[in-house]
């Protein structure tokens, strides 16, 4: 949801993202919408959606393996994380789930089959691993494809981590942006 009370839903089957405004029935096409594919105006098999304060919807988009930002009003959105194909490069991801953004424009994406939290700066082309660098497993430095996350007024990082079965939480000792 955003500040003014809009649902936001990704529809991984019809690739996808719909807003629903408060006391409105119908919804619109945010983001996606034109099949599934890899262009700059489509998705594939999107995940999960973050709104910024400037109504900018950001979209994993799992198939294509990407972080989409798509501006209010934009027909295609920009890659912001990933979009290298495929891997576990720096500058891929693997099946990209749950996002946030900070109001830097610094972008936390859960990169699921990495079994790896992922930052990318504002502009960035390349991410670095904040949490997961020890590969898939059930110590406390690893994860097993985490799909959301969240901070708390604190800083700290709240990972869901599926494989795992547990919530886990992160004190990161510094934000850098």
């Amino acid at each position: 949801m955003d500040e003014n009370g809009s649902l936001y839903v990704t529809d991984f089957g019809k690739h996808e993202v719909r807003r629903y405004r408060r006391g409105e029935s119908q919804a619109t096409v945010v983001a996606g919408g034109n099949e599934s594919g890899n262009r700059f105006d489509q998705l594939s098999r999107p995940q999960y959606v973050f709104v910024d304060r400037d109504h900018s919807v950001y979209i994993s988009d799992a198939n294509n393996h990407r972080v989409m930002k798509w501006m209010g009003g934009a027909k295609q959105g920009i890659v912001v994380a990933g979009g290298q194909g495929q891997g576990n490069d720096l500058t891929q991801l693997s099946s990209p789930q749950g996002v946030v953004v900070d109001q830097f424009g610094t972008v936390y994406v859960a990169d699921g089959w990495n079994n790896r939290i992922m930052r990318w700066p504002k502009g960035a082309t390349q991410g670095s691993v904040i949490v997961g660098r020890n590969g898939s497993g059930g110590q406390s430095s690893q994860l097993n494809g985490p799909v959301g996350l969240s901070f708390d007024r604190h800083g700290n990082l709240y990972v869901v981590d599926n494989g795992n079965h547990l919530v886990q939480k992160f004190e990161l000792q510094s934000n850098p942006k």
